[in-house]
């Protein structure tokens, strides 16, 4: 009876049998009728599912490409609200809030700006000298280059340290000045030189004797990437120049030196076996 009644194309879809059809028994109808609750019932689970997905994959997104534009020292956790992303190397760092006053965060990069350039300043001339030092050039390690610079210098050190405080007071009361109001420092006051002293902003200085080669010239974009890398980079110094007199404290001697005895004894020769780093730890 069943194979008879599915030869009618309308038995297909209805529970009852077609005109001239012979009857479905009941055993087959309770079976369509199952089949087709199953049916509806996975429908509506499979849309349901699809409308989740739909609703949160848009969250999901925004909130991977929000990390992504501002990547931050904490991830997780919101950057302060002085810090917005705007400035040179923002990954949000400020626990103390030390920052959150506006003139002391402008006081403060200034003063992480400069004292960043004079570390990398520092630290190339550190490796530069230990490593002529190291070939056997007859350059003085850099804890002993003040003594060397004082026996050997035509002029004493009394008369050095009074020109160079002389001028680092002049530099830093016109740069003082800039920051309190910047741009005033390109007036002409000194010989007349106007242009050449006017900087982009605060802690940028611009113009030929200060950017010979154009680089704050450039695109914005490459202009800030250039400032991006900078602050970066001194951070980095900065660090490094903290790990050189770490090592000389430790060891005696310089960066250089102490890479040489590491690489010739690398399992015996650290910073675990000076002594000094890890106290705790007997020296063989």
């Amino acid at each position: 009876l069943a194979s008879k009644a599915l030869d009618c194309d309308c038995q297909k879809f209805l529970l009852k049998p077609c005109e001239g059809a012979a009857p479905i028994p009941i055993a087959f109808t309770q079976y369509r009728m199952a089949v087709a609750i199953k049916s509806f019932a996975g429908q509506k689970v499979a849309g349901a599912r699809a409308a989740r997905r739909a609703t949160l994959r848009p969250r999901s997104s925004v909130r991977v490409a929000a990390e992504a534009v501002r990547p931050t020292w904490f991830p997780g956790n919101p950057p302060p609200a002085h810090l917005d992303g705007s400035l040179a190397g923002d990954y949000g760092f400020d626990p103390l809030n030390l920052g959150a006053e506006p003139e002391t965060l402008k006081w403060m990069v200034q003063a992480e700006l400069q004292n960043a350039r004079w570390a990398m300043l520092g630290v190339a001339g550190i490796l530069f000298t230990s490593i002529g030092a190291q070939a056997g050039l007859g350059y003085p390690q850099w804890y002993e280059a003040g003594k060397v610079a004082q026996e050997t210098a035509p002029i004493s050190f009394g008369t050095q340290l009074a020109v160079l405080f002389l001028l680092f007071n002049w530099v830093e009361l016109k740069r003082l000045a800039d920051l309190k109001n910047p741009g005033s420092q390109a007036d002409g006051s000194f010989f007349g030189v106007t242009d050449d002293f006017k900087g982009v902003e605060n802690g940028y200085p611009g113009g030929k004797l200060f950017d010979p080669f154009g680089l704050s010239r450039g695109t914005p974009a490459q202009y800030k990437k250039y400032k991006q890398h900078e602050i970066i980079n001194g951070r980095l110094a900065m660090v490094a120049f903290a790990g050189f007199a770490a090592q000389y404290s430790a060891t005696g001697k310089g960066p250089i030196e102490n890479l040489s005895d590491h690489l010739a004894s690398p399992y015996t020769t650290t910073f675990a076996t000076n002594g000094v780093s890890v106290p705790f730890i007997p020296v063989a």
